[in-house]
């Protein structure tokens, strides 16, 4: 029997009703089911009306006659999948302009192409951006409205709660994924689930965004791209492995990044230092998508497997990522690679600072594991203070200014 469904309180929802007291236009974006929709009917209340451009009906009076629209279904208003109508805009923008109040239109989108790139651009200095992903650990468990943003300091176990690490726990964490229904529901068979949702993505979202005729294609592409999360992004040789052209295989990637499915973590780059790799590293958002794209059916044998190291590191640069998306900050993350393979998996960037962390499947993390920290000398930017992501039991430092940060602190 499955498991009642509840709402779990998001990060997300403090920073958004505070700015919801400020701007007149309100926008979440981020890919299907990571619980968009959930959120802000919770946050809106009975007075706010909810139209959803799903049904064929209000999308083609939304797309035809958006003045009617907007007359038929007045603000306050939450107005999900926005990127089917983006012919909205300019009537949303004089909306905004004529009321003058805040918090007006609430808007979801689980895309970001070019109708939704017209946001910013048609109401400039009118709308706020959010960008909603996955359910963090911390959330999934309850502790969503003590988590800031993550930044390694020698002050960390007093800004967050030390959540269960252990390794199979964890393991099992990243089999199901962040995705609200499989997270949420341990009698939901993620298998079952993942299945569903490739159908659907498949279906409802790229058929003609992705211009996919081979839906085939498209699947041994998806499975070719997941093989790879944690890896440095080469193109030809992943439409060499999909068996598609470099060209499709770019534009597919590119619909996978704009719909949330993965995302790119772009190498640190200085003037001071030339031999720097330039290619970006690849990562799924959903560790639960990844694994089935991948055919792991247990944490079991996800935990022992040959991507075993991919996948921590994949699922705890994603709880990073998540913690500053979901504070609404930006996400000013790198990480560092040189000529001589001297690799650093993660930089933090705030005020200026390098905050380097490493991400190691070990409880007992030694110097070597963050000698690459060194490197960053060269870059003439001030280094803060760094970290190595682990399963040790506790904080610890293990070096001045470096510390083994226990995965239950993310």
């Amino acid at each position: 029997m499955a498991e009642p469904r509840r709402y779990v309180p998001r990060t997300l929802e403090s920073v958004f009703s505070a700015a919801s007291a400020h701007f007149p236009v309100l926008l979440v974006t981020g890919a299907r089911q990571v619980g968009k929709t959930t959120m802000l009917r919770h946050l809106a209340g009975p007075e706010r009306t909810f139209v959803s451009l799903d049904d064929p009906l209000v999308l083609e009076l939304a797309r035809n006659d958006p003045a009617l629209f907007l007359q038929r279904f007045r603000p306050p208003l939450l107005l999900d999948e926005f990127q089917y109508a983006p012919s909205l805009l300019p009537h949303l923008k004089r909306e905004a302009d004529r009321a003058n109040e805040a918090g007006l239109f609430w808007l979801t989108g689980s895309q970001v192409f070019q109708g939704m790139r017209g946001v910013t651009e048609s109401l400039a200095g009118r709308v706020a951006l959010f960008h909603l992903q996955g359910l963090s650990r911390r959330e999934a468990l309850g502790f969503g409205h003590s988590a800031p943003p993550f930044l390694p300091s020698p002050t960390l176990p007093e800004e967050r709660i030390l959540l269960p690490s252990g390794v199979s726990d964890l393991y099992a964490t990243i089999l199901r994924g962040s995705l609200p229904a499989p997270a949420l529901d341990s009698q939901l068979d993620p298998d079952l689930f993942h299945s569903s949702y490739v159908q659907t993505y498949l279906q409802r979202d790229l058929r003609d965004l992705a211009k996919v005729g081979d839906e085939s294609a498209f699947l041994r592409f998806l499975r070719a791209t997941a093989a790879r999360t944690g890896q440095l992004l080469n193109v030809a040789a992943l439409a060499r492995d999909a068996d598609v052209a470099p060209n499709t295989a770019k534009h597919w990637l590119s619909i996978l990044q704009t719909s949330g499915i993965v995302f790119l973590l772009e190498p640190y780059s200085s003037n001071r230092i030339s031999r720097l790799v330039k290619a970006p590293k690849l990562y799924f958002c959903d560790t639960g998508l990844c694994a089935y794209l991948t055919g792991w059916t247990t944490a079991a044998t996800l935990e022992s497997g040959a991507m075993s190291g991919a996948f921590f590191e994949t699922w705890a640069l994603g709880e990073i990522r998540k913690s500053l998306l979901h504070a609404g900050k930006t996400a000013t993350m790198f990480y560092y690679r040189d000529r001589d393979q001297v690799e650093i998996d993660l930089l933090l960037e705030q005020d200026g600072t390098l905050f380097p962390v490493e991400f190691k499947k070990t409880a007992s993390p030694k110097r070597d594991a963050f000698r690459s920290f060194a490197a960053l000398r060269k870059t003439g930017v001030p280094v803060g203070t760094g970290g190595v992501v682990c399963f040790a039991e506790h904080f610890l430092p293990l070096a001045e200014d470096v510390y083994a940060i226990p995965a239950g602190l993310l």
